[in-house]
């Protein structure tokens, strides 16, 4: 099923506070929201896409613990970006000492800023022009490195602040770069 985006605002407009109740009350769909404040409802995935997104999360996790300076993400967060929109990043990685900065109570909710990094992965469901569309907000709103790995294509688009979009060819790795150094995400079990 493809995301369906609703526009509730002529009638209901949702606060940060309802939107996380119906996220809550309805676990089986993934929402977010994009700056306009309308609702986009995503099926699951499938198993395949599953699969491969928890090998990246896999290798993500791994890395962090091992390097200690931030904190790992799956794609069941929420970041409520500067912008407004909610957003669920597959993977994402945010540095320790903002990760510390947050009260208790925030990082219990939706966690209200952009992560440092971030990875989509498009899966049969997914227009490539939205979720290019997602990438771009994010880069907008703060993420210094995020990448968009296209299986269908065996392509990644990379996204670095304040530069054009770099896209490669079935590449073997993913290098981290300055955002998080020493990491590489070995692409062999993703394709």
């Amino acid at each position: 099923m493809e995301p369906v985006t609703i526009d509730f605002k002529p009638i209901l407009d949702l606060t940060d506070e309802q939107f996380y109740q119906l996220c809550q009350a309805n676990k089986d769909l993934r929402f977010e929201r994009n700056a306009a404040g309308e609702l986009i409802i995503m099926s699951p995935v499938g198993g395949e896409s599953s699969n491969r997104n928890g090998r990246i999360n896999q290798q993500l996790f791994n890395w962090t613990d091992l390097d200690g300076t931030g904190i790992a993400f799956d794609s069941s967060v929420g970041f409520k970006l500067p912008n407004g929109a909610d957003r669920s990043p597959d993977a994402s990685w945010l540095k320790l000492e903002r990760w510390n900065e947050l009260a208790p109570e925030q990082k219990t909710r939706f966690l209200p800023l952009c992560p440092d990094f971030v990875i989509e992965l498009l899966s049969p469901s997914d227009s490539l022009k939205t979720t290019q569309k997602k990438m771009q907000e994010y880069q907008e709103n703060g993420v210094r490195l995020s990448w968009l790995i296209n299986r269908k294509l065996r392509q990644i688009e990379i996204y670095r602040m304040g530069q054009k979009v770099e896209i490669l060819d079935n590449p073997a790795t993913l290098s981290g770069e300055d955002v998080l150094p020493g990491f590489v995400l070995d692409l062999e079990k993703i394709w």
